[in-house]
């Protein structure tokens, strides 16, 4: 083992505004932990332009029919699978467009399978048992940029002809090497030495949260900054369907919700109808045409 390797990992580094958090009070750690936090968003924001050629090829592979599949061990991979997880139920999407694999499998979810991190057939015959395709975009999610089930996965889209993407923790990753379109969120040292489940947690979570949602903009599951296309499944979401509504057009709630059942409880569709003046099938016909942009289709019928 490389001892000297991982020691320059900037996610490895010790930190020296926190060499005395073990002997201060809650708050005074508390305070420091928030400190750190707080350099978080500037870092990210160093990398909007990675940020941005990974998004803009990913929605040419999604627009293709291609899907986004993020990949990741640990802390990474949990991170990966919650963002592909609140996909469907935000956006409107089928659980397939994106979805997140983590080395270990479900288990490794709730249960640490530290081990499994360092498989690399583990990470092909994950990505071989969801069926990757050229058409498909990987983003591999490591704060050390080393993981070699991350490396392996990149490696074996890349060889696909699939889109590749990465996101690390440290300049001059390996998974950075291997991916097409690689970005480096470099948080440095943790309050706590090593604790990449912190400040590099925090900026992968930034990262992915920006990644998934710019797609789904442009993929028209928004009008404005609405989410137009979420999927009603229980009271609250049903009660913010009909607000989005009343507030999107304009309109009384008890308006609201008759345009929301006539729409078949489905948003957009309640958007066109009212707008454009069209019953439920030619809404439905006009949104289709449109590729699912409201804008699109307003615009269109002017």
């Amino acid at each position: 083992m490389n001892f000297s390797e991982i020691e320059k990992l900037n996610t490895e580094k010790n930190n020296s505004n926190t060499r005395d958090i073990d002997i201060l009070s809650t708050k005074q750690i508390l305070t420091k932990i928030n400190e750190e936090d707080q350099k978080v968003p500037g870092i990210v924001a160093s990398q909007i332009d990675a940020i941005t050629q990974l998004v803009d090829e990913l929605y040419l592979k999604v627009h293709q029919g291609g899907r986004l599949i993020y990949i990741g061990a640990g802390t990474s991979g949990r991170l990966g699978v919650l963002d592909a997880s609140e996909c469907p139920p935000t956006f409107g999407v089928d659980k397939d467009m994106v979805q997140g694999l983590i080395a270990g499998g479900k288990e490794a979810m709730f249960i640490a399978q530290e081990g499994a991190e360092d498989s690399e057939t583990d990470a092909v015959e994950d990505l071989k048992a969801i069926g990757l395709n050229e058409l498909d975009f990987v983003v591999g999610i490591a704060a050390s940029g080393r993981t070699p089930y991350v490396i392996a996965a990149l490696r074996y889209a890349n060889s696909l002809g699939a889109g590749t993407g990465s996101i690390a923790c440290v300049k001059n990753s390996q998974i950075g090497e291997v991916a097409m379109f690689p970005i480096e969120v470099v948080t440095e040292a943790e309050a706590i030495t090593g604790s990449t489940r912190m400040k590099a947690g925090t900026a992968q979570k930034l990262v992915l949260n920006m990644i998934s949602t710019t797609l789904m903009i442009k993929l028209g599951k928004t009008y404005q900054n609405y989410m137009v296309d979420l999927q009603p499944t229980n009271s609250k979401l049903e009660k913010r369907a009909v607000r989005m509504i009343a507030e999107l057009l304009s309109l009384e709630t008890d308006h609201a919700y008759d345009l929301y059942i006539k729409s078949g409880k489905h948003v957009k569709l309640a958007l066109v109808m009212h707008l454009a003046g069209l019953n439920l099938e030619e809404a439905q016909a006009t949104l289709d045409a449109n590729q699912g942009h409201i804008r699109l289709a307003i615009n269109n019928l002017a």
